[in-house]
This record gives structure tokens, sequence and C-alpha cells, in this order.
């Protein structure tokens, strides 16, 4: 099923054309031209979206919880075509569009399934106690209410999932926010046919149109107007530091400020303790070497640093990770820009002579193979930059002395998304003594396993201290992600007619 994008914004229901164009980048198939984004067209879906509001944030938990299953069956009505253009726009191969498509679909219905149970409105009541000395209390009411319109901005590693309908949309959804997307140029055809289904599910469920709207491409002022525009209340992110930050600042810098609730940053290390290196060192570095180079290292959660004691066992470790490593294809990355920040990347490790190449490779055009470095404690502790994420398959591993060292290295990273222990038993002890630390620096603590591939489901955090997160209290995955865009009301000596139904009675 072959979908031609016609390159237009979707503002309150209806699709717009703009002054000017750009043309898509694909990295495979034909390009497209789409319209620019504009300050104005900014300001049309927010003030659409403002007074969508009024009537959607009123909506029953039902009815939104019909509109989101409607977006997902719209979404899987569309699934060849989706997978198709998303192929074209992103080089990601089939089988990964496929899940990504099923992953976005099922956080929808989840949410659904969430809204009905309510849980996750947090009612309170405290019962009036009117004999109560020295001073009665009243009759108070709490219950978690939606904010109001949210901005979202597309992401570049996941065209589908965190991106136009995505967990960001579909949790601001789910509280009952409208959402004004700004689409990613990286894959505006994807954008375009994924609002599509969208804007059939408001008609189908007979929702506002304000609820949602799509602004493609624009330089840097649209983004500005967008998390600046009065109207809007808050802002969720998935994407670099630089961008991010730059976001965040002007979200505080508001004469109203707002939360920004940006995804930005993590280098998602892995401890690797003596016992478990010893038994199965070399199993650890083929499945590392899976999970780095998955999807061509594009992932939040990649692990890219590995930390080991120096020694046999860790030098068989990095051998057989070297090896696994050593086998993989170039693959395809998502944007030009994003493969030529890999090179840089990857020159900034070569350019350090205590740093000692392990695997290098040469990487053409757009498409990346994996590299491999090492070190030792004391140079990664003192050289910042080589905390700093590398987004493609890069790993470096950071060879300590034992025990106390690995602790030491610990203390030094800054907020992740994850952090994982491999251990066997005879390691307890020692992770006993870093999991203080690191639940301290990440969102998610993982043992024995890979951080890649994050459940959407009730318990998971996707999210960390800073600069993983800008907001170490939220998840950008599962259902807590919705009370982002929740904040508490209580109601002291209310009427059964005046309260919020989910609260009378």
């Amino acid at each position: 099923m072959s979908f031609i994008p016609h390159g237009k914004h979707l503002i309150a229901g209806v699709w717009q054309a703009g002054e000017t164009s750009f043309a898509s980048e694909p990295a495979q198939g034909p390009g497209h031209r789409f319209s620019v984004g504009t300050p104005a067209l900014v300001g049309a879906a927010c003030a659409a979206a403002e007074e969508a509001f009024w009537s959607y944030g009123q909506t029953e938990r039902a009815a939104r919880a019909e509109f989101l299953d409607a977006i997902a069956d719209e979404i899987e009505a569309r699934a060849e075509a989706i997978t198709d253009i998303g192929c074209q726009e992103t080089g990601l191969p089939e089988a990964r569009l496929n899940g990504e498509r099923a992953r976005t679909s099922g956080q929808l219905r989840l949410f659904a399934a969430h809204l009905l149970k309510g849980d996750y409105l947090d009612r309170r009541h405290d019962a009036a106690l009117p004999d109560r000395m020295p001073a009665p209390r009243p009759d108070l009411r709490m219950m978690q209410r939606p904010i109001g319109p949210v901005a979202v901005f597309g992401a570049s590693n996941f065209p589908l999932a965190f991106s136009t309908a995505g967990g960001d949309t579909a949790a601001a959804l789910a509280a009952g926010c409208p959402v004004v997307v700004k689409g990613h140029s990286a894959h505006p055809g994807t954008g375009e046919i994924v609002a599509e289904a969208v804007l059939a599910a408001i008609a189908r469920t007979g929702m506002p149109q304000g609820v949602f709207s799509l602004i493609q491409g624009g330089a840097r002022d649209v983004g500005q107007a967008l998390v600046q525009h009065p109207l809007i209340r808050a802002v969720g992110f998935t994407g670099s530091l630089a961008g991010g930050r730059a976001l965040f600042d002007l979200c505080a810098q508001r004469e109203e400020p707002i939360p920004f609730f940006g995804e930005l940053g993590s280098v998602n290390p892995m401890f690797l303790l003596p016992q478990a290196v010893a038994a199965r060192g070399p199993d650890i570095g083929t499945g590392w070497a899976a999970s780095l180079a998955m999807g061509a290292g594009q992932f939040c959660t990649n692990p890219g640093i590995a930390v080991v004691e120096a020694g046999p066992a860790g030098d068989a470790f990095v051998a057989a990770a070297a090896e696994a490593l050593s086998g993989e294809a170039a693959q395809c990355m998502l944007t030009v820009g994003i493969a030529q920040a890999y090179k840089s990347g990857k020159a900034r490790f070569e350019q350090r002579q205590t740093v000692k190449p392990v695997l290098v490779t040469d990487s053409e055009g757009r498409h990346a193979r994996p590299n491999l470095y090492e070190t030792d404690a004391t140079t990664f502790l003192q050289d910042h930059t080589l905390r700093e994420e590398v987004f493609g398959p890069l790993g470096l591993v950071v060879r300590v002395s034992g025990p106390d060292e690995m602790e030491h290295l610990a203390r030094g990273f800054s907020g992740q998304l994850t952090c994982t222990i491999h251990m066997d038993s005879g390691d307890t002890a020692l992770a006993r003594h870093l999991m203080p630390i690191l639940e301290r620096k990440a969102g998610r603590v993982l043992v024995n396993g890979f951080p890649t591939g994050v459940e959407v489901c009730d318990a998971m955090v996707h999210g960390g201290p800073y600069p993983a997160s800008t907001n170490f209290g939220a998840t950008s995955v599962g259902t807590l992600s919705i009370r982002r865009f929740l904040r508490p009301v209580c109601y002291q000596n209310m009427p059964d007619a005046l309260l919020p139904d989910d609260l009378a009675g």
C-alpha cells in the first residue's frame, strides 16, 4: 500500500499548506516536499487546543479511553502504509517499524485500560469532623485534574513510539489535555500519516477537533514559539542534551514558567562484578555487543560504558565484545546529521592518547559501524568528555583496580536513564554497596540484562536525574507518565452537584 504525503500541517481538523516548503531526505525511495511551520501556525494550533480543553478536559474517562482505542485502531488500519513510509524516511528495517508500530498502538490501548480503572486519579477523602476540638475539620476531597494544552516534540530515533501519537501524546490525551505536536523533519511523512489516523479517530469518537494539531518542520523560531506560547501548560521532549536544555531554559524564562519533561542524554553504564566476569565474561561481552549495535546504537538506553576490573577475566570480556562487534555490518543511521555527529564523537576518542582503541572502523555517508575503546578509571574521572553520550554503536570499557575503585567510579557518574549490574551470587556483597549509588543515579536499575528495550507497563520508569531527564520525578514511558500532565485539586465542603463525576458520591 503506497502512501504519498500531501505535505500539509493539521490545525484543528483542517489540513493547511504553508507559504514555504522543505524537502525530506529519505534513506531510500523518493523525497517529498512538506510545508514549513511558522509561529502563526503555532498560535492557531494553541488557540484551538485551549478552546478544545474546555470540553475535552471535562470528558468522562470512558470517552477518552474510547478515543485512545480508536487512535490505535486507525494506526493499525494504516499499518502497511506506515511501515512503508517509515522505512523510506528513516532507513530502519521493516521488522523494527512493525514492532514500534505495535508498541505505539499497544501503549494507547494500555492507557485506555488504565483510565477505566481510575487509579491514576489518586482520589482521597477526609470526611468532615464537625465536633472536633479545638476546631472542626471541613470535608476535603482531592483528585488529579488535567493541566491544559501540552506541546510535544517528535523524536528522531522513534518515528512512532516517541513522536506524533507516541508516549507523550498518548499520556497527555489520556490525562484530558489537548496536544500540539511539532513533527520531526527526519520523518515528516510518517508524522503525517499518523496524524491522519488521529484525525480519523477524532471524527469517529466526536472529540473536539482542536484536541490535536501537527505542525511540520520549521526553524528554531517554531519550537521557541511553541514552548513560550502562553496557552501551553507543559512540554514533552525526547532529543539531544543541547536542544532539550535550550527549550528547558525557554520554559523557565516564561512570564509563567511551565514544566519541561525532557529526556536528554544517557550513557547507561554497566558494572561487571568479578564473579560474574570470571564465570561468563565472554558471554556478557557478546551480549553487550548485540545491545550496543542494535539499531545502529540509536537508542536512548544504549549501554555505552562497561566498567570491569583489570585482569585476564576482564580481558576475555573485552575480546569477546570486540569480536562480536567486528562482525556487525554497517547500518543506516536516521539522518545525515546523526551520522556526522557519530563520526565527531568517535574523533573525540581518537584524539586522546589516554584512550586505547580496541576496535576502530570507518563509517561512510549515512551508514555507521561499531567502534570500541578502553581507558582506566583515573582518566575517565578526569576527562568529563568521556562521560558524554555518543549517539551510535560506540562503546567504552573503563578498567578499575578493584571493588573500591568501581564504587568510586560509580559515584562520579551524572544522572542516567539506566544502570546495570552483572553479577553472580558471590558478588552480592559488592552489589549491595553499589545499589544505593546506582538507584540515586538512575531511573531504572537492572541486574544481568541489557537496558535496550523499554517495557511499556505500570512499573516502568524511563527518566532519571539530570541530564538523563529534566524532571527526576517523572517517567516518559508507562502509565505513570500520565501523571506529568495532571495536577492535584482539593475540594472543600463541596456539594456533590459541583464535584467532578469521579469524586461525587
